[in-house]
């Protein structure tokens, strides 16, 4: 995970290692400081002359300003490292994303992936900026400070033996307790950004049976659960601060009493004001390095389950892989199920779909009907390779169609998904998603196949109209047709309709049905539906059931021979039997 982690570090390297360097420089100086403060009090006191002082105090002076240029110039190199290293992670997270196949998206919630985007990117961000600038400073200062102090102080220097291991401990101690409530809020990041999700989604449904303070209710839940946890979390660490208090005010103590004492009885023959002076700065400084440890160590343990989270998703091995040598070109728009079984995971105890057999011609019709669950959409993912079949062989155009470029299989199979979606952008440009070089008369072409030019001409800006988010300012039925459009745009050899003109009346079905037989009649057409008069004149008509296919044929043999679908059509038309058909 680390290694994967550390891999987009990538051209911000020269400025990771630039602040690393500046600031062991920082902390050089700030160390020699109190050692030439110290030389400068005991001269003052001996009676040195004025020059001698100046030349000391100006040294000390460009000593200050180094060390501060040093750590002004380590901030801003360690923004540009950690910012680059967050914007490298986001994109390879993305780019991971983008290469799963359904089986690999099934696997984490649409919340999920964005609270790892977005918090715990920033999470890692904040631990990587700790790590090259924090992380490297307060160990090299508590090292330097310690070595610098025993120096100076002699035994002045017992308080450290005293106090860095009551810090220490306590330290260590507090973040421990503290661990375990970070690491919860994580997931509970997860159940919090799904509410938002699913009401943002849902909110015609939220408002149209008002259920606006049950959501409020629920959300409120989420959050009060997360504020407890991190409230919790909050008041343990905040035992930090009255510790070092007392270990800071502790070694002050020790330092002016004990110091002051050998002053006096040794008449400054072991210690002298500078170096008590000295003993308290550097006592000062060890203290903090260990409070600034003691924070890494909670960011870090913090960031530890996002670093995990984030490394889910970079280590997840698309289910779906090219081929050594891929094909690129589909000869035409013959499809065929081999012995095809297939279930959405090894685990799974019910196949989805089991010992298909289906031959389809290229330019043939297939209608596809069903009730909820039998794997009508199953069955037609397996085409373009959404999913691999778990036994048995899919062909398109003669091949395997795990032997093609999924570019390419998926530039020839053409799918309007059940649920179907515009996004933020003009019709032109949704409608591009279909062909990036296509005209406008190639779309208008396709607008009037899918019986969309009409309505899009009604709206005032015409092509150019401005779609929301999810195509919310349109009725399904348009957007229904603007996503067929975008299919047909592709000039597929294979087009998938997943129960896509549902929200279309009859007459305009049916003109898109007659469109389709005139304008692509080389096109091998698979039609999802509901409603047996949207796939009455289809050449074969599926009847699945339980995964299976029940039943197969012309409409006329299906009423003749097939009572599942006798039932369905005498239910939707009202007739009376398969001679009135």
């Amino acid at each position: 995970m680390l290694k994967k982690l550390a891999g987009c570090v990538r051209e911000y390297k020269a400025p990771t290692i630039t602040t690393l360097l500046l600031i062991v420089g920082e902390v050089f100086i700030e160390v020699l400081i109190p050692f030439m403060t110290a030389d400068m009090v005991n001269a003052i006191k001996a009676g040195a002359e004025l020059g001698s002082i100046l030349r000391t105090g100006l040294i000390l002076v460009g000593m200050a300003c180094v060390s501060l240029t040093c750590g002004g110039l380590a901030g801003k190199t360690c923004a540009k490292a950690s910012a680059g290293f967050a914007k490298n992670l986001r994109h390879d997270i993305f780019a991971r994303i983008q290469s799963f196949s359904f089986e690999n998206i099934d696997r984490f919630s649409t919340a999920s992936l964005v609270t790892r985007m977005t918090t715990d990117v920033s999470n890692v961000q904040m631990s990587y900026m700790m790590i090259i600038r924090t992380a490297v400073r307060a160990p090299l200062m508590l090292i330097f400070a310690i070595i610098m102090g025993y120096v100076m102080g002699g035994a002045l220097a017992t308080t450290f033996v005293i106090v860095i291991p009551i810090l220490g401990f306590g330290l260590w101690f507090v973040a421990r307790k503290a661990m375990p409530a970070f690491r919860a809020v994580f997931r509970k990041y997860d159940r919090l950004n799904e509410s938002v999700e699913e009401n943002v989604r849902g909110m015609r449904v939220v408002k149209g049976f008002s259920r606006e303070a049950h959501e409020k209710k629920k959300f409120a839940a989420a959050s009060e659960d997360i504020c407890r946890d991190f409230t919790r979390a909050e008041r343990i660490v905040a035992i930090n601060n009255p510790l070092m208090q007392f270990c800071l005010y502790f070694n002050m103590v020790f330092v002016l009493l004990v110091g002051s004492r050998l002053i006096i009885t040794n008449q400054g023959t072991t210690i002298d004001v500078g170096q008590m002076g000295a003993m308290l700065t550097y006592g000062f400084q060890i203290l903090m390095s260990l409070m600034l440890i003691s924070i890494i160590y909670v960011i870090l343990t913090m960031s530890a389950e996002s670093m995990r989270r984030i490394g889910e998703v970079l280590s997840e091995t698309p289910a779906l892989t090219e081929p050594a040598e891929p094909l690129t070109e589909v000869a035409d728009g013959r499809i065929d199920f081999e012995d095809v079984s297939f279930k959405y995971s090894e685990k799974a105890k019910l196949w989805a779909l089991q010992d298909i057999d289906l031959h389809i011609r290229p330019g043939q019709t297939v209608g596809i009907l069903g009730g909820t669950g039998t794997g009508k959409t199953t069955l037609v993912q397996l085409i373009p390779r959404l999913y691999d079949a778990t036994e048995g062989t899919v062909r398109v155009g003669g091949r395997d169609v795990r032997e093609y470029s999924l570019t390419a299989l998926r530039d020839s199979v053409a799918m309007v998904l059940q649920k179907n979606l515009l996004f933020s952008g003009t019709i032109r440009e949704n409608l591009r998603w279909g062909n990036a070089e296509a005209t406008d008369e190639q779309i208008e072409e396709a607008c009037r196949i899918a019986q969309a030019d009409e309505f899009i001409r009604s709206f005032p800006d015409g092509y150019d109209t401005h779609i929301e988010q999810g195509g919310t300012n349109v009725s399904g039925g348009q957007k229904q047709r603007l996503c067929i459009a975008r299919a047909l745009l592709k000039k597929p050899k294979i087009l998938i309709l997943d129960d896509s003109t549902s929200a279309v009346d009859t007459a305009t079905d049916a003109a898109i049905r007659a469109g389709f037989a005139t304008r692509i009649p080389n096109v091998t057409k698979l039609i999802i539906a509901q409603r047996v008069a949207s796939v009455a004149d289809a050449d074969l008509i599926l009847v699945l059931d339980n995964g299976r296919i029940a039943a197969a044929g012309s409409h006329d043999e299906l009423l003749a021979s097939c009572g599942v679908y006798r039932e369905i059509y005498q239910e939707q038309t009202g007739a009376k039997g398969g001679a009135e058909a």
